[in-house]
């Protein structure tokens, strides 16, 4: 799978924007560009914005339905995808939140995850979840579910990226120890992913 196969598939006119370090890899992309084409998800969270955001927005145009809601630690990231999402025509199916990290104190461990004071109080369809980077602390995607666990829909559908990562293993694990309702299943493409679901 390749970015210029995913843009041909989903009509993009314009290339795009992708860094090697930092963006999801394209297998990881068509996966939730399927995901979101079929099911049609009208709320979709993101944790960590980029390449992403205009990959699930461009679905959502396609779709006639369905809004990005991105939580950015990194103003600068945060500026830099709206640019982007304005480039291609998008701005109207995601927002870019500038969510500070925080502390949380979550099984009597504090974590570094994003505030949550501007997202929306909706239920979330499709979570997606690529950050905060894991440089940052042990397990550092962890927070994810038990923050989110309560804005989840009953049918809600969570894709972790880097799954094939240790801390990302002991993630899923833990994981699915504290909310049994959820069923794994892993992906072997790039990098990994693993995906969710009640």
């Amino acid at each position: 799978m390749s970015y210029q196969l995913l843009e041909k598939t989903l009509g993009f006119e314009e290339t795009l924007p992708v860094t090697e370090k930092w963006s999801a890899c394209a297998d990881f992309l068509q996966l939730l560009a399927d995901y979101c084409l079929r099911y049609k998800p009208e709320t979709i969270v993101e944790c960590s914005s980029g390449t992403s955001s205009l990959v699930l927005a461009q679905c959502c145009r396609i779709n006639g339905c369905g809004h990005v809601y991105s939580l950015e630690n990194g103003e600068e990231y945060a500026n830099s995808t709206r640019q982007q999402l304005e480039d291609f025509s998008l701005s109207a199916y995601a927002d870019i939140l500038y969510s500070p990290l925080k502390t949380w104190d979550l099984d009597r461990e504090e974590y570094q995850w994003y505030e949550l004071d501007r997202l929306p109080m909706r239920k979330i369809d499709l979570l997606v979840i690529d950050g905060p980077p894991g440089f940052l602390q042990k397990y550092s995607r962890y927070p994810a579910l038990p923050l989110l666990s309560d804005r989840l829909s009953a049918g809600c559908t969570v894709f972790l990226d880097d799954a094939a990562r240790e801390d990302e293993k002991e993630i899923v694990r833990r994981w699915l120890e504290a909310f049994p309702e959820f069923r794994a299943e892993y992906i072997e493409n790039e990098r990994g992913c693993s995906i969710l679901k009640r």
